[in-house]
């Protein structure tokens, strides 16, 4: 068979020749194109050559262990556009890190920050604590000491103390006696044989004397006398503080609280009922409008026939030669008292601004105004007890510790209403925060809140209930009536009786809110229609 007989495509000889020299160059063009999924330019033929061909070609993983020559930019936008966005976007990334990373070791004292600023505002905040208390208790000693009014207002109720009215009687009843010499006279008006009894009759004689004092402590006509003689004291005092000693006449720099007139009534008194005493009707005038005679001495020692020391009835207020000293000291005062109240609203609005959390600074302030307030009172206690000191121990000293007692009166309610006043801040402020037993408290509250308005508007809605009040309604509201007078007579204080009177006020508001979803009261069948 010849050769175009065995081709089936009936191809001839010279197309033949033709096919095999383009199919010899077919596998060489082959070889110059890379196969789908190669990294290298040779092509592996069998599986024993891909470790010639891996030294050529970087394996995966080889940019984690290796770093790469950074790319072309101009290569890389030749490429796909996605690749090329996300490039940008790294590197973009990379300079942002790069750029916080030197800003954040160009300034190492920022992270420092904080910390100052929290301890600044806690010194600050234990100032205004501080500076809260003492300011208190300084406008209430300059309003009480430097004002007359108040001052007689707080010292009038003081011989209503039986302590104070022991210790007053006793010591102008031992001022009367020790001039007169009543013993001695006595003495001398008895016979020689009787002589014995002067001294028991003269002490039953001080006794009822002291005994007409006391009584005569608890009329209108001591109390007008009492007032008069503390505001005129007073009066003295505040000559020497601002130095309107035109006005009043202080000398040799010494306050006095005159208790003569009070002497002169008491003496007018024991004479009315027992003349004989003295020998004679005292010819001395009744004062009753508070006023004093100028000459009341030169007349009581001419009523008693006898010579009266220039202190006969006088308590030294005040005594100071060095009156400029004293008076610039007060002056001292009044200029610190107003530095200090602006000085505590400064400190702690500095605090408030300064603290990088306001919610710990506000409990901080609560609890330096409680610790203030219990470390001031032990200093006041300590100043007392060393002003009693200097009094005489016994019937003096009671007196003296019930009237500096009755004195502070007001100081030691502003400081308990402190103390409770900086605890309710601080809880406040700790239940506020963001702790495990706070929150576990907030939602414990949430919890019984939200339970007992269920029970309340269950109870509201309940018929029976509402128709037992809608029946009793009057008896209720008068109970509720009762119940808050009794309440009211068993406090002392304006704050408590506010707070009965709005507990007054939301129970009958409930009561009459709860009688009208009962059914109405029936109508009488002869009014109807």
């Amino acid at each position: 068979m010849s050769d175009v007989d065995r081709r089936p495509d009936g191809a001839s000889d010279t197309e033949a020749h033709d096919l095999s020299e383009v199919g010899a160059e077919v596998p060489k063009a082959a070889s110059d194109v890379p196969k789908a999924g190669a990294n290298v330019p040779d092509v592996p033929k069998t599986g024993a050559d891909v470790p010639r061909a891996a030294p050529d070609a970087p394996k995966v993983g080889a940019n984690e262990a290796e770093p790469a020559a950074d790319p072309d930019p101009d290569a890389a936008a030749s490429g796909s556009g996605s690749d090329g966005e996300e490039l940008r976007r790294l590197r973009a990334e990379v300079a942002a890190l790069r750029a916080e990373l030197t800003a954040r070791r160009g300034a190492p004292v920022r992270p420092l920050l904080p910390g100052l600023r929290r301890a600044l505002a806690a010194v600050l905040v234990a100032l205004a604590g501080f500076g809260l208390v003492a300011s208190v208790v300084g406008v209430w000693g300059a309003r009480t000491t430097l004002k007359t009014d108040r001052w007689v207002a707080t010292v009038a109720p003081l011989p209503e103390h039986p302590e104070v009215n022991a210790a007053m009687a006793t010591y102008l009843t031992d001022q009367v006696f020790a001039n007169l010499d009543v013993q001695r006279r006595l003495t001398d008006a008895l016979p020689p044989k009787a002589a014995f009894l002067a001294g028991p009759v003269s002490g039953a004689v001080q006794d009822y004397f002291r005994e007409r004092v006391q009584k005569f402590m608890g009329t209108p006509q001591f109390a007008a006398l009492w007032e008069q003689a503390n505001r005129f004291a007073h009066a003295q005092l505040t000559a020497i503080v601002e130095g309107k000693s035109e006005t009043v006449t202080v000398q040799d720099g010494t306050v006095t609280l005159n208790l003569l007139p009070i002497v002169n009534d008491v003496l007018v008194t024991v004479s009315n009922e027992l003349p004989t005493l003295f020998g004679k009707q005292l010819q001395l005038p009744t004062l009753s409008s508070g006023q004093i005679p100028p000459d009341l001495r030169e007349r009581i020692q001419t009523a008693l026939g006898v010579t009266l020391p220039a202190d006969f009835a006088q308590i030294t207020v005040y005594h100071d030669a060095d009156l400029s000293g004293f008076q610039h000291a007060v002056v001292l005062f009044k200029r610190g008292l107003v530095l200090l109240v602006l000085g505590t609203l400064l400190c702690l609005g500095l605090a408030l601004a300064v603290s990088p959390g306001r919610r710990r600074t506000l409990l901080q302030f609560g609890v330096a105004v409680a610790v203030s307030t219990v470390a001031l009172e032990a200093v006041l206690h300590a100043v007392r007890d060393r002003m009693l000191e200097r009094v005489p121990d016994g019937l003096y000293r009671q007196a003296a510790s019930v009237a500096v007692h009755e004195i502070f009166t007001t100081p030691r309610e502003r400081g308990d209403q402190l103390l409770w006043c900086g605890i309710a801040v601080a809880v406040l402020a700790y239940l506020a925060g963001p702790g495990r037993l706070p929150v576990l408290l907030r939602r414990s509250a949430v919890r019984g809140a939200r339970a007992t308005a269920s029970g309340a508007r269950s109870a509201a809605t309940s018929e029976r209930l509402a128709e037992q009040a809608a029946r009793h309604l009057d008896p209720l509201r008068v109970a509720g009536v009762v119940l808050a007078a009794v309440a009211a007579l068993l406090v002392a204080s304006w704050t408590a009786f506010l707070v009965i009177l709005a507990v007054l006020a939301a129970y009958e508001a409930a009561v009459t809110l709860l009688a009208r979803r009962g059914p109405a009261a029936p109508v009488p069948s002869g009014r109807a229609g």
